[in-house]
Formats: structure tokens, C-alpha cells, sequence
């Protein structure tokens, strides 16, 4: 019996630890309505919380780490989509006081499954390379679908964007219109924000949300996305 795809809008967002406002980034997701928030730069625990409840939606983040700094990374889902499991992936060879990592997510509703990963790499050329090719190697792993969210800190000409480009499908090369510079986000001239999906995610539409220029330094990207049955 054939099986119709299922949709879903995937939000890719810094939100740079909600420090121009938690009001500000929760009444711009809640017009934004996203299946899928992933979130960089995701901030006080107790803030993120307050987030997924004014959202109505599940959140998973980084485990509790008391000897070591948190990687700030989350994804968050909402009804009918819950999260099914999910654990923090560590990228090795981080600056001391800035640890980075990918939240790694499986989600799914009604027998569907997707995962979802949420990173955000360095500001080293060196280090963002070591790490993306870290992350890929962690995404060969997952069997199924993956959508890869990520603050990558550079544009997409470069080194560890192409490396991602090679593996997955820039969502953006494919539906998006013009050069979608996210960052910063009071005169966005830089596109440094990217979503990736693999084989199984068709990108049925993607936009940068210009309205959000006040709730964090980065601008959000809206994704349109179907799984293939």
C-alpha cells in the first residue's frame, strides 16, 4: 500500500542564550510554528525549558555535565512529532572554553522516524575542520533520515561548507532564492546558518525569517521539508 509523504517545517535558529530576550525569540518561533527547532547557542536550562512550554513542545538537550562546560545544543519537537531518544556528541580537540558538540535527536510520529542534529562549530578554520569531518563521521552511523542543523561559522565557499555540501544537500542551494546571508541579523550580509539533509528529505521550500532582527545576532532559516514513504 503506498504511503503518502509526511511534511514538516524544520527551524535552524541561534539564539545567541536568549540574552536580547526569551519573550522575543519565543513570540518569533510561535509565529514561525516549527515541526522541529533546532536550536545553537540554546542557553540557560531553565530558559530553554520556559521555551518548549510556550512552544508546547519537547525539548532535549545536553545531559547534566557538573565537571565539564555544557555543549549548547537542543532540539525541540512539537505534537504529533515527539522525541524518541537522544544524546550529546562531544567533538574532540574543542578550545578549553568552548566546548563544541552536536545534539543528536531521533524523532517520529505514526512509524515515521527522522533524525535530527543540532551543531554549531568553531571560529578556528583548523578546528572546524577536524570537526566536521568528526560530525560526518557520527552521521554515517544513523540509519534513515537526518536533517543536519548547524552554525557553521563560515560562508559557503569554504572548506567545512563544502565538505557538508559534498555529503548532504544544502537545503538552501536547492530552494532558496537569492543568497540568504543570515548573520548578523540587524544587516544580514553573511550566510553562515545552514540546514543539510540526507537521502529520504525533500526541501519543498526555505527562507531566511527577516522579522526576527531583534530576538537574537542571527536570523532563523524556515525549511519546508517531506519525507519520502
Amino acid at each position: 500500500m503506498y504511503a503518502p509523504a509526511v511534511h514538516l517545517r524544520v527551524i535552524v535558529y541561534n539564539v545567541k542564550a536568549f540574552r536580547l530576550g526569551l519573550d522575543r525569540v519565543t513570540d518569533v518561533l510561535r509565529t514561525l510554528g516549527p515541526d522541529l527547532l533546532l536550536l545553537q547557542e540554546s542557553g540557560p536550562r531553565r530558559s530553554l525549558r520556559a521555551l518548549g512550554s510556550a512552544l508546547e513542545m519537547q525539548v532535549a538537550a545536553d545531559p547534566l555535565s557538573p565537571l565539564r562546560r555544557r555543549v549548547k545544543n537542543a532540539v525541540l519537537a512539537r505534537p504529533p512529532w515527539r522525541i524518541i531518544s537522544h544524546r550529546l556528541h562531544r567533538l574532540e580537540g574543542s578550545e578549553r572554553f568552548y566546548p563544541r558538540g552536536a545534539l543528536v535527536a531521533q524523532a517520529g510520529r505514526a512509524g515515521r522516524r527522522v533524525w535530527a542534529a543540532s551543531a554549531h562549530l568553531g571560529l578556528v578554520p583548523v578546528e572546524r575542520g577536524r570537526h566536521a569531518r568528526d560530525l560526518t563521521g557520527l552521521l554515517e552511523e544513523l540509519a534513515g533520515p537526518i536533517v543536519l542543523g548547524m552554525d557553521l561559522n563560515e560562508t559557503p565557499e569554504r572548506p567545512s561548507a563544502t565538505w557538508f555540501a559534498r555529503r548532504y544537500t544544502d537545503a538552501w542551494a536547492v530552494a532558496g532564492a537569492g543568497d540568504g546571508p543570515t548573520f548578523p541579523s540587524l544587516d544580514a550580509s553573511a550566510r553562515i546558518d545552514y540546514l543539510f539533509v540526507s537521502r529520504g528529505v525533500t526541501v519543498d521550500g526555505i527562507h531566511v525569517a527577516e522579522l526576527a532582527g531583534a530576538a537574537s545576532d542571527h536570523l532563523p532559516i524556515v525549511a519546508d521539508l517531506s519525507l519520502e514513504p
